[in-house]
């Protein structure tokens, strides 16, 4: 049995049971005991890292590694196709999710809380998040029939802009070929029933801020 610690609205949480939903592979999924920096979590974790998948013994901490390690492990569907440059290609793409356009929105997360609010940064830093999506236009793939490791992060971290665009009450201009990847990706069934899931209790957690 996979066991998943994991928390409800992380961002790479949720990218990774995308890839276990896809692979329609059963797994556990628990907090980290004492809570997510804790001490205890950290003697089993010990760079305290979420996710973190354990199975059968094999620990993992780190959620790259785990969605590669996942793609092997249980290889059908294939999620890493095709010839050495067509898998280039898809490790490009996620490296830019995971190294680009997420630390961009992430840079945000102090800011969420009204009373710790800059607003000069924040409208500066939404600047920067307006040119990580201008940048990843060129990096969408002209199809998306197959739903690769390079996707699964786009619909999670693009889900949180939108939501921080209404918290923030400042637009978001997200492009057209933007705009068509997320619904393209959307109809695979993993990333519809994640989102389905996701998306109310990220809604509900910043409702609480």
């Amino acid at each position: 049995m996979l066991k998943l610690y994991a928390i409800p609205v992380s961002l790479y949480c949720a990218k990774l049971r995308i890839v276990l939903r896809h692979k329609e592979t059963e797994w556990e999924e628990v907090p980290p005991p004492s809570g997510y920096g804790s001490d205890e979590y950290k003697r089993i974790v010990s760079s305290g890292n979420l996710p973190a998948l354990d199975h059968n013994g094999l620990l993992l901490g780190d959620s790259e590694a785990i969605a590669e390690y996942l793609n092997e492990a249980f290889p059908n569907p294939e999620m890493l196709p095709g010839s050495a440059g067509e898998r280039a290609k898809i490790r490009e793409r996620s490296r830019f999710h995971d190294t680009r356009l997420e630390p961009a929105l992430r840079a945000l997360f102090p800011h969420i809380k009204r009373a710790n609010r800059d607003a000069e940064f924040v409208s500066q830093q939404w600047g920067n998040l307006h040119e990580r999506l201008g940048q990843l236009v060129p990096l969408c793939p002209e199809t998306t029939d197959i739903l690769t490791l390079g996707d699964c992060g786009f619909p999670i971290t693009c889900t949180w802009i939108e939501e921080l665009a209404k918290h923030f009450a400042i637009p978001v201009k997200v492009p057209n070929q933007v705009q068509e990847y997320l619904s393209n990706l959307s109809q695979h069934a993993a990333v519809k029933a994640e989102l389905v899931d996701y998306r109310p209790q990220l809604t509900d957690w910043l409702s609480q801020q």
